[in-house]
């Protein structure tokens, strides 16, 4: 494992450990990956074997009672267990081609379903990664279900050559202990009716260790070339599937003490119903999947902008977003009485297509091209942080910020998707 960071006056930097080196083993044990290293750092006491430069030598570190503070470089691509499903929904399916080569890698690995929250279909696994699922306890899990009838989910997966049943393999991990948090990705007429009902409660006996489901709509790009018919849910399609989780959240209430299956948000907004109150996410478990992240962050900044009081101090700026929150973040400046410095920018997507309205696949060319129509963008743009890569601050199209402000001849500004981050940006503190 290679150092990438070691914090000032940490006890990574106390022993001498410096960015580049690579950790081989500690206390004797090696190291294969990330998860590795946490498990076997846990000890007060840790002597770490260390390559810097070619030469090996060891480094005594003393934990003491808080983090080593020392951050690993991310896996390569190659390091990744990819995945070979050839789901019929594949967003990666999707994407047109000339994009960077890191975005067409499919992931199916577990250790970044422990580490980072993404999600799996427990397919590929063999017995080896099993067993170290439950001797190294890597909890909690994301497992793409999609539907729990073996025979539909073959299909979904794209009829892969090995197995596709999955309940043997939840029920595996929850007899181990092992949290689990399922995912279904909703293809109207292949997993929804019947299909959706079946899966949800064949999954609801295996609560607490499967503490989730969260359902969510299929994403369709307009680069779906030679590949399976789907669309996506209508209104009314929407509304009706609404109403009938909502009668499912009351049974299950009932029986499990737990709502247990949520909608994402996308699927309210397309349904034109209003989003649950904070209390019925039960405390936002899987909100990075797109499922209670609006009513987090709408209670979040009506909270915020009533502590600020004074609007008139706000900075004049455009506020790049999606299609799909654009109409949400209006009416929020609207009623902090933001609306008349702050400019909401609603930003189609054609690289992806017009159906696709989520911020976090905005791209900077189209940001750049929706923007340039604007006579007046204020004293800077604030594009939304989900949009660019963490590793090197780019765009889904390799553009940068400092792109868009050179073609805009404006100041851009990244903003974390966070209420207060916002708040701060609008008011330039």
């Amino acid at each position: 494992m290679v150092v990438a960071v070691v914090r000032p006056r940490s006890p990574a930097a106390r022993a001498g450990l410096r960015p580049g080196d690579r950790i081989l083993a500690i206390n004797g044990s090696p190291l294969r990956d990330a998860i590795d290293f946490q498990f076997h750092a846990a000890d007060s006491r840790l002597t770490l074997t260390v390559d810097r430069g070619g030469a090996t030598g060891a480094l005594l570190l003393g934990r003491g009672a808080g983090d080593l503070g020392v951050e690993l470089e991310a896996p390569r691509p190659g390091e990744i267990a990819t995945c070979a499903n050839k789901c019929v929904f594949c967003f990666i399916h999707q994407l047109p081609k000339g994009l960077r080569r890191s975005l067409y890698v499919k992931d199916d690995d577990f250790r970044l379903s422990f580490l980072h929250g993404n999600y799996i279909t427990l397919s590929d696994l063999d017995e080896a990664a099993l067993t170290r699922i439950v001797e190294q306890r890597l909890s909690p899990l994301y497992v793409s279900v999609h539907a729990t009838d073996p025979a539909l989910r073959w299909e979904l997966l794209g009829r892969p050559r090995h197995s596709a049943e999955i309940l043997p393999r939840l029920e595996r991990l929850a007899k181990a202990g092992i949290r689990l948090h399922a995912q279904v990705v909703l293809c109207p007429g292949w997993n929804d009716g019947a299909h959706l009902e079946r899966t949800v409660f064949e999954l609801a006996p295996l609560h607490p260790q499967v503490a989730t489901t969260a359902v969510v709509p299929v994403g369709l790009t307009r680069h779906r070339e030679r590949l399976p018919a789907l669309r996506g849910l209508s209104a009314a399609e929407a509304r009706r599937l609404v109403t009938t989780v909502e009668g499912w959240q009351r049974r299950l209430r009932r029986a499990l003490g737990t709502r247990f299956v949520f909608l994402a948000d996308e699927i309210y907004l397309g349904a034109g119903r209003p989003l649950p109150p904070a209390r019925a996410y039960e405390g936002f478990p899987v909100a990075e999947d797109g499922v209670g992240l609006v009513r987090r962050f709408e209670d979040g900044f009506r909270r915020g902008a009533a502590r600020r009081r004074r609007a008139d101090r706000a900075r004049a700026v455009t506020v790049a977003t999606g299609a799909m929150f654009a109409p949400r973040l209006a009416a929020l400046l609207a009623a902090a009485g933001l609306a008349a410095r702050v400019r909401v920018a609603a930003v189609p997507n054609e690289l992806f297509g017009r159906g696709i309205g989520v911020a976090g696949l905005l791209t900077g060319g189209d940001i750049q091209r929706h923007l340039a129509t604007r006579a007046d963008l204020g004293e800077a743009v604030l594009v939304p942080a989900v949009a660019l890569r963490d590793v090197d601050g780019v765009f889904l199209d390799d553009r940068t910020p400092a792109d868009l402000a050179r073609d805009l001849g404006v100041r851009v500004e990244v903003v974390a998707p966070e209420p207060a981050a916002l708040l701060r940006a609008l008011h330039g503190a």
